[in-house]
Order: C-alpha cells, then structure tokens, then sequence
C-alpha cells in the first residue's frame, strides 16, 4: 500500500476526474497528477492543468460509445496530485517511486502533467520491465534534443535521456511534423520509428494502426504518453508548444484505441496543457480523451486481457 504521507500525495475529494472515486483497493486504474512546470521554454502553466481537467471532467459525459461502458465500470481512483519542486531531479525521483509503488500494488497508473519532462520519470518508474515495454508517443514534437538551452534533461530531451538510459524494447513517435536535422539523425542511430502527420494522413487510420502495431511486434506491453500538443492548435490551443498541421481528437482517439486492443498499456500520461491559454477547450479535449482511453482499456480488460 502506499505511503501517502511519504510521497506527500494530497487529494480533495470534491474534485477528482469524471467525480468517480472507487475505493483505491478496488480501482483498476489511478490517477495522479504531477503540477511541474520548471524547464518550459515557450508557455508556461502547465503546472495548473491536473485540477484544470479534472474541473473540466466534470462538465461532461461519462459514457463511451467506442467502448459501451459508462466510467463507473472503469474501476478509476483519483489518489491528488504529487507535491513537486522546482528541482528537475527531485520531482522525477518522487514521481518514479509512486509509479513504481502503484504498479508493484496491481493498479495502471494515469498521470496528469505538467510538462513533458515528468515522462522520464514515470518510465523509471517500471525500468524493471522496460526491456519488454515499448514507449509509444503522440507529439508534435520528437524530444531528442541531446541538450536545450543548456539543459540536459528538459521537456526538449527527455526523450533522448529515456532512449539512452532506460533501453525500451521500442520508441514509437506518432503525430511528429517538428523537427531538427540532430533528432532526424538521432532517431536514425537509436532506431526510433516515426509516423509523421504527412504519413498518417496519407496512408490513413486503418493503415496508420496496422503499421504501428507491426512496428510494436515483440513487446509485451506499452507505455503511453500523450501531448496535448499532437492535437492541431484548432482543437487545442492551450498548450506549451503549439504546431499547426496537427492531428484532429477523432484520428487521435482511433489510433489510441487500435493500440490498446492489441496491446496492455502498463501505464499513460497526458501532458503539456496550459489552461490559462483558452477558455477551457484544451482540458475538455483533454479530460475527454482520458474518458475515452479509461473506458476502453477497461472495455478491452474485461474481454481481451483477462487476468
């Protein structure tokens, strides 16, 4: 069972996502919300946007028609969010140990961001299964910077200190359309696969799920991050680092959910939503699509994945 206490975790019952709260003995999946916002380079407030979602989530239906189960059925328990410091270092180590704690407990962790960087410590987090777990994400952007305005581990690299220190059995990057020759050649030495918006338009939904999950042959399970900034800046503006030609909810959600039918997700996060820079958009599409993903891993749990 977990140390709240230690891991300084606060939760305020009258706001957690969807306003389903399963006894955390009981819950399948759990939320955490990491509020950390120190490297951001661009837009700032990435730090609000956990109780921003979760304030959204309650403005909006719980029930999937892609899954047919209401969020109830989900098994979600909403533990708060972690209390962070403006050390890089030191919010990665804790957010690594209640990942590590809540999988060693049975549950799925769901981590709300905060910006990008906390990835890398959530995917420390299972670095005991990474030699089968593959790190699928949905980003405008590549993160394989090796260094960024003099920082070695920021929302720009993390992605190339995860690849480097943590060996995954495989890096997808799904949604891509911004990059630099270093990471293209990067990307190239470390074997990370790339579909680029170009490619996932032209060849479509069906062939884009086809193609991933032959890219993921061989792993027995994936780790999920979503930026909020794959989405096109028509649909979410209220991220860090916005980048026109980006993919709409419904492809994102179709491709989503191809994943999980094939594959167990150990884990997911959702990131670099900047509340203050909208009316409120952003967290909905957010909060909507964590419905969406809850329902049907439970969906595809309940008839697929058996344990």
């Amino acid at each position: 069972m977990l140390e709240l206490a230690y891991y300084k975790l606060y939760v305020s019952q009258s706001n957690v996502l969807g306003g389903v709260q399963t006894p955390f003995e009981k819950a399948k999946y759990v939320i955490i919300g990491v509020p950390f916002d120190a490297t951001s380079t661009f837009r700032t407030g990435a730090r609000f946007a956990p109780n921003a979602i979760r304030e959204a989530s309650l403005n909006i239906e719980t029930y999937s028609l892609r899954a047919g189960i209401d969020l109830e059925e989900a098994a979600i328990h909403d533990l708060g969010d972690l209390h962070v410091t403006a050390d890089v270092k030191g919010t990665l180590q804790r957010t690594e140990l209640v990942i590590k704690d809540l999988l060693e407990s049975g549950k799925t962790p769901i981590v709300l961001g905060g910006e990008h960087t906390i990835t890398l410590g959530c995917y420390r987090g299972i670095k005991d299964q990474s030699s089968r777990t593959a790190v699928i994400s949905f980003d405008a952007h590549l993160d394989l910077r090796n260094e960024y305005m003099g920082l070695k581990v920021s929302h720009t690299t993390f992605m190339r200190r995860l690849s480097e220190r943590l060996n995954p059995a495989k890096i997808v990057e799904v949604g891509t359309r911004a990059v630099c020759k270093e990471e293209l050649d990067y990307a190239v030495k470390a074997d990370v696969k790339i579909f680029t918006m170009h490619e996932i338009r032209k060849q479509g939904i069906e062939r884009t799920v086809k193609e991933l999950n032959k890219a993921l042959e061989g792993c027995n399970q994936v780790y999920v991050t979503v930026d909020m900034d794959v989405l096109d800046p028509a649909f979410a503006p209220a991220v860090q680092n916005p980048e026109p030609d980006g993919m709409d909810i419904g492809t994102l959600l179709e491709i989503l959910c191809g994943i999980f039918t094939d594959k167990k997700a150990v884990a997911l996060d959702l990131v670099e939503v900047t509340p203050h820079y909208d009316f409120g958009v952003t967290a909905i599409e957010a909060a909507k699509i964590l419905f969406e993903v809850l329902c049907y891993t439970a969906y595809v749990e309940k008839t697929h994945w058996k344990r």
